[in-house]
């Protein structure tokens, strides 16, 4: 039997859970697929799959053989595809996995235009603000915000959004106008749980001294969105994107704060497997976001009601 289709049946039978789903999507015999994976099992020597009445799992050994596949799987798609597509104009479909925020917020939009753009691409948009392995998922393309982990993937830096720290005027009015960062430690701080460090906020003095504050606070989320909804109700102070809150604050919703200070900045990057041979549609995709976000205006209102420029500060954490 041919190596791959049998390598391609095991990893369905893997994702699927089960031989029969394995075989309606192969249009296959379960006895058929039975076959393929019992060739690999002889073939390796090796058990691959933990059998049952009720479910089918994969053995330490089919985990890792899994995992392989999937790798060796996608190169051969893209060893198909390459020529084509590289020679050629963008087209086919694009799987692509975002944060929720900034995927509704920024993403979006600009993927409409590039549709406009590139009509032979579709476009698959996941949003999640778990970590989404690329490979196991078969996406093609990840954007992700915050200090990037080490790992074998392939990076390319789109933007930087600035963190803003702020409240309602409302809220201020009842609680006071914090006037150092430790000031914070007072207040009802709202706390976005996919932070690395969820209860330290940090921030540099204009003398480059950095003041590391513990906050606390009755409400945790993990969406931007649902914070900015809280604090929108006066009971809080968030330090959150800047893309998330730009409208509240131009149009005095929300009061930014200790503006003396910077506050951390979130590297976006777009991410696709190391290895692959860039396709047209992720080529173009990744240059159309770069050129976009290179000329968005960043520009925020600080908490007097002025326009100001956004700085370039230094990253200080990871913020998912």
């Amino acid at each position: 039997m041919d190596r791959f289709t049998g390598m391609a049946v095991f990893a369905k039978v893997i994702e699927a859970g089960s031989f029969a789903a394995a075989a309606r999507h192969f249009a296959m015999s379960p006895a058929m697929v039975s076959k393929h994976v019992q060739t690999l099992e002889q073939h390796l020597g090796a058990r691959l799959l933990n059998r049952t009445t009720r479910r089918v799992s994969a053995t330490e050994v089919g985990q890792n053989y899994y995992e392989r596949c999937v790798r060796i799987l996608a190169d051969l798609e893209d060893a198909d595809r390459a020529a084509g597509d590289l020679q050629g104009a963008p087209r086919g479909l694009l799987r692509i996995t975002a944060p929720v925020s900034f995927g509704m917020r920024e993403l979006t939009p600009a993927i409409a235009d590039y549709l406009i753009e590139y009509p032979d691409v579709s476009i698959d948009l996941g949003l999640d603000d778990h970590y989404v392995d690329l490979i196991e998922k078969r996406f093609d393309l990840a954007i992700r915000l915050g200090v990037l982990a080490d790992s074998s993937l392939m990076a390319r830096k789109l933007r930087t959004c600035e963190t803003i720290l702020c409240a309602s005027p409302a809220y201020l009015q009842a609680n006071g106008m914090p006037q150092q960062p430790d000031d914070l430690a007072k207040h009802n701080c709202l706390v976005y749980t996919y932070a690395r460090q969820q209860n330290i906020w940090t921030f540099i003095d204009q003398g480059g001294a950095e003041h590391a504050v513990n906050v606390s606070g009755r409400f945790l989320a993990s969406s931007g969105d649902a914070l900015v909804a809280f604090a929108l109700t006066n009971s809080g102070i968030i330090l959150t994107p800047d893309y998330i809150v730009a409208e509240e604050l131009a149009a005095g919703r929300l009061t930014r704060l200790l503006s003396g200070y910077a506050t951390p900045d979130i590297p976006v990057h777009a991410v696709y497997p190391h290895g692959r041979c860039l396709s047209a549609k992720i080529r173009t995709f990744i240059d159309f976001l770069a050129t976009r976000f290179a000329r968005s205006p960043q520009l925020l209102r600080d908490g007097a009601g002025n326009g100001r420029a956004l700085e370039t500060r230094r990253s200080l954490r990871a913020v998912s």
